[in-house]
């Protein structure tokens, strides 16, 4: 079924009793040519981009909860392609030019709105950094204005400008950045892939990996045994956890990063703004509630859900900056999994075992990458080879020393 809005329309006068379900959900064959363990962002867009740019079909992705229960539902929706070094800068530059034709590759309404990123800097020092990024982000063909104070109080008059513990000297505007609907983007590369032949099954946990003679035979899971020729790891957080059954040890920590929202208001933010000082950024969702979060909470784990001291740090940092917000009530806040790499940059590769991919260690940027990722992801399963847009997201750089590390922090998990 197409979507349009002459159908709403005809639907709404007939009941809505027309709509069909968006994906089948079908019961795991004995083998797939392809099985992707995981069913959030990521996972769900290569298997999209398997069937829809390499013609691939007998395609399984197993999620052990549902489509879109992991990361992909759990973060605060920011879109961007603000990266610097060389390596993130392409990949990121690749994935905003995605999203901004996805709704129509979709036909799905993924309410992605553009509406312009600022980056706060304060300091002399954070200009001449903020200058830089900026003009590495022009030449790669993106958009970036450097704003003064002025520029960012035209922009931001709600800010507070006379405060002195991080005072405002300017932004870097990033005007094609914005958010985009979270679950929407999860159920419109269900829906896609699941139109070109790939089973989506849920409820289905992998318990084991096969391997036999350094290669991969398939996967042990709690619906039954499923072979496969080639077998992709997408499983952000869990991710160290999940290549352990094949033997493998990744250069990967898991941590929580909270996110908040608040009670419905009326519009007030306009765009996305980040607080590199306090590591604070927000924005404004379609249902009016202020969409927030801040840095890691800085010990290993697992747990969906985060600790109080971190809470208090985001509110103080957004208190700094905008204290027009503490007047909100917040509703509720959640934690996702960070699969967090020691240089901040992600993972896309073959592994040692033949036929075993990996695509993990996206920190901070899993969201704004998933169209990017599935893209390259695909293309290294169906032909062997690294997409050029991904291509120093190798696993063997941990052992080379070739590091993408964006923030300049060293090479320590948790200072990413």
């Amino acid at each position: 079924m197409r979507y349009s809005g002459l159908r709403v329309i005809q639907q709404g006068l007939t009941g809505n009793r027309g709509w069909k379900p968006v994906w089948r959900s079908p019961e795991p064959k004995p083998e797939y040519d392809i099985i992707i363990i995981g069913g959030g962002g990521h996972g769900l867009s290569t298997a999209f981009y398997l069937a829809k740019n390499h013609g691939l079909k007998n395609i399984a992705v197993l999620e052990k909860g549902y489509l879109g229960g992991g990361n992909v539902g759990r973060n605060t929706t920011i879109v961007r392609a603000n990266y610097f070094l060389q390596g993130n800068s392409e990949f990121y530059s690749h994935s905003l030019k995605l999203w901004e034709g996805l709704e129509d590759e979709l036909n799905y309404n993924i309410m992605h709105s553009q509406r312009g990123l600022i980056n706060l800097f304060h300091s002399d020092g954070q200009r001449d950094a903020f200058v830089r990024r900026g003009n590495a982000m022009i030449n790669q063909g993106d958009d970036a204005i450097l704003l003064d104070r002025e520029g960012v109080r035209a922009h931001l008059p709600y800010l507070d400008y006379e405060q002195t513990r991080f005072p405002i000297y300017g932004g870097l505007y990033h005007p094609r950045g914005g958010t985009a609907r979270h679950d929407a983007v999860a159920w419109g590369y269900a829906r896609g892939a699941d139109a070109r032949g790939v089973d989506l099954i849920q409820q289905c946990e992998v318990t084991g990996i096969d391997v036999q003679n350094g290669k991969v035979t398939g996967v042990q899971t709690t619906r039954g045994a499923i072979r496969a020729k080639k077998v992709a790891m997408i499983t952000a957080g869990r991710s160290g956890q999940v290549a352990a059954m094949a033997g493998l040890r990744l250069p990967v920590e898991s941590h929580v990063l909270q996110a908040f929202v608040t009670e419905g208001l009326k519009p007030v933010i306009d765009h996305v703004v980040s607080f590199g000082m306090g590591h604070f950024y927000i924005s404004q969702s379609d249902k009016g509630g202020l969409v927030f979060g801040g840095d890691l909470d800085f010990h290993a784990s697992y747990a969906q859900r985060g600790n109080l001291p971190m809470a208090e740090h985001v509110m103080e940092a957004g208190m700094t900056l905008m204290p027009m917000i503490g007047r909100a009530k917040v509703l509720r806040s959640w934690g996702g999994i960070m699969d967090m790499t020691p240089d901040g940059s992600p993972i896309i590769d073959k592994t040692p075992i033949e036929g075993l991919f990996i695509d993990c260690g996206w920190n901070y940027g899993g969201f704004k990458a998933v169209p990017a990722s599935g893209w390259a992801m695909a293309h290294l399963m169906a032909t062997g080879q690294p997409h050029e847009t991904a291509a120093k997201f190798r696993l063997n750089r941990f052992a080379t020393g070739h590091l993408l590390d964006e923030e300049g922090t060293g090479s320590q998990h948790n200072l990413h």
